[in-house]
């Protein structure tokens, strides 16, 4: 059986730990490709066979499953990873292969939070200027165009990688990579006198601290909501979860063992 997942998250690594551990082995013959888009310079490689970059679409991803006679694929993306999960739904669909998407619960806010919630990066930038001046963005290095005007403010840019242009004309970078301590984040936040948070709803536990350092210093928090997961894909939470899916799919005989 070959299972195919499209990864570059903490929940793909951990599954494909999980599919390399003894455990697994009630799972014969099992063969697992992890796909990554090569957006990070350094990613942290999963065990198993890897594969960096696009597959051209739709189309080119479903004839990659075909080619290389994929018997299930896991959609482990980020959670606004929009475009490759439309696509894997598409190729999936078209190659007759079953389809999970594994996604971490986006976050919900609790007494005290003061969140101001939109759906695009776009949304963001129009309520920064009435919220605060010095502004802890925590969405990531793509989209930082929908800042670019706010020459107003002043940014403290957090990511892996270092961003390229356009991005807000005063900002400072900070490179790091989660996961990120709530003292860490106090400090932060009190460092560069910050008085507004941007961020992705991109959910876990590995970032989710400077959203209680924001909360106990009484900072608002503006939220990117996520995009939805395709109509008719099933979503489950957990990798152990999609080990059990894969355990169903491999013993439904439904579908053909790799040769």
């Amino acid at each position: 059986m070959h299972v195919l997942i499209l990864g570059g998250t903490t929940e793909a690594r951990r599954l494909a730990e999980l599919l390399a551990a003894p455990p697994a082995a009630a799972l014969p013959g099992l063969r697992v490709t992890n796909s990554l888009a090569g957006r990070v310079t350094a990613p942290r490689l999963p065990p198993g066979d890897v594969r960096v970059g696009g597959f051209g679409g739709a189309e080119g991803l479903a004839a990659w499953l075909r080619e290389h006679t994929v018997d299930a694929l896991i959609d482990a993306t980020h959670p606004f990873a929009k475009k490759i999960s439309f696509n894997a739904a598409h190729a999936a669909a078209t190659a007759h292969v079953p389809l999970l998407a594994l996604r971490r619960p986006g976050w919900v806010p609790v007494a005290g939070d003061d969140w101001h919630e939109t759906h695009s990066l776009e949304g963001a930038a129009k309520l920064l200027p009435a919220l605060g001046r010095r502004v802890f963005l925590t969405s990531g290095r793509m989209g930082l165009a929908a800042f670019a005007g706010l020459d107003e403010l002043w940014f403290l840019m957090r990511s892996v990688d270092a961003p390229e242009p356009p991005h807000p004309a005063r900002m400072e970078v900070l490179l790091d990579r989660g996961p990120f301590t709530l003292d860490g984040e106090r400090q932060l936040l009190r460092r560069h006198a910050i008085d507004v948070v941007v961020t992705k709803d991109s959910g876990g536990a590995a970032t989710a601290p400077k959203l209680t350092a924001a909360r106990e210093a009484g900072l608002p928090v503006v939220v990117v909501r996520r995009p939805p997961v395709p109509e008719a894909v099933r979503v489950v939470a957990e990798p152990e979860q999609a080990l059990d899916w894969i355990r169903d799919v491999q013993g439904s005989g439904l579908f053909p063992e790799s040769g």
